[in-house]
């Protein structure tokens, strides 16, 4: 797979050799990249072209960046492509989401397992029967990340990502004409158990997998399908800081890997003095 040239600036995120961190936290919205600054020891910013705005620092002597993707899965591609160029090797999505699940609440936080790709990009890099899965080792972070934190409203599990926020998740318009493509949608996602629906993790699990890559995301719910609840900004910042913690295990995880000569990291490996 060909990936813009290293050496050079990337053409859409603006950030050359040097300006990101392996480990890098992805929000839809650039606001939310300072908030996810905020909590780091130390931040400054790199660029901000287009919809990425890229922040790079330390949170808890870890070095982390953060970079804004916008909304939907083509640019989600276009971060991944650009900053695996630049040597990130882990990427975690950051963003909102809607349930669909009645026992979901809005501010609940979603870290998902999988993603159910009907975001149609991902389909342009590799056949539609590849998995979109989350690294294990970056779910694992995650929860260990709401744990440690002692958030408990998180729920993990199987997230759809669309292509489209209207008809691609049924969403109804002021339109009577019904969207054929999608009009069961709801109901068979809901029946398969599948817990939310957003724009990016598909994208961001196919390709990074593609990549040879990690990945992971959470998600903070500002609505509910089921319920018809819309409280937009709830969780969000449990999203932020559960990401944040989890680059710190991350990285003690892996410096762990590191100093056993283990490729792998299992349960007993982390306890091991």
């Amino acid at each position: 797979m060909h990936l813009p040239e290293p050496d050079k600036k990337q053409y859409h995120i603006a950030c050359g050799k040097g300006d990101l961190a392996e480990y890098l936290l992805v929000p839809g919205d650039p606001d939310r990249v300072p908030k996810i600054a905020k909590f780091w020891d130390s931040s400054k910013e790199i660029s901000c072209h287009r919809e990425f705005r890229s922040f790079t620092g330390k949170y808890k002597g870890v070095q982390v960046s953060a970079i804004s993707s916008g909304i939907g899965p083509a640019c989600m591609a276009i971060v991944v492509n650009e900053a695996s160029a630049l040597g990130v090797h882990t990427f975690i999505r950051v963003g909102s989401t809607g349930a669909i699940q009645k026992d979901i609440k809005c501010g609940d936080l979603i870290i998902s397992s999988a993603a159910v790709r009907l975001d149609c990009t991902s389909n342009c890099y590799v056949m539609p029967e590849y998995p979109a899965a989350a690294n294990y080792e970056v779910l694992l972070a995650l929860i260990e990340a709401a744990e440690t934190l002692g958030i408990r409203n998180y729920h993990v599990g199987v997230t759809a990502t669309t292509a489209d926020f209207y008809a691609g998740q049924n969403r109804p318009l002021k339109s009577s004409t019904p969207f054929q493509q999608t009009e069961s949608l709801l109901a068979t996602m809901q029946n398969a158990g599948v817990l939310n629906f957003e724009m990016e993790t598909a994208t961001l699990y196919t390709l990074a997998s593609l990549h040879g890559l990690r990945a992971g995301a959470i998600c903070a719910v500002y609505a509910n399908r089921y319920t018809n609840e819309f409280k937009p900004g709830e969780g969000e910042e449990n999203a932020i800081k559960t990401a944040n913690e989890a680059v710190k295990i991350l990285h003690e995880w892996d410096n762990k890997k590191l100093g056993k000569k283990k490729k792998w990291l299992y349960p007993s490996l982390i306890i091991m003095p």
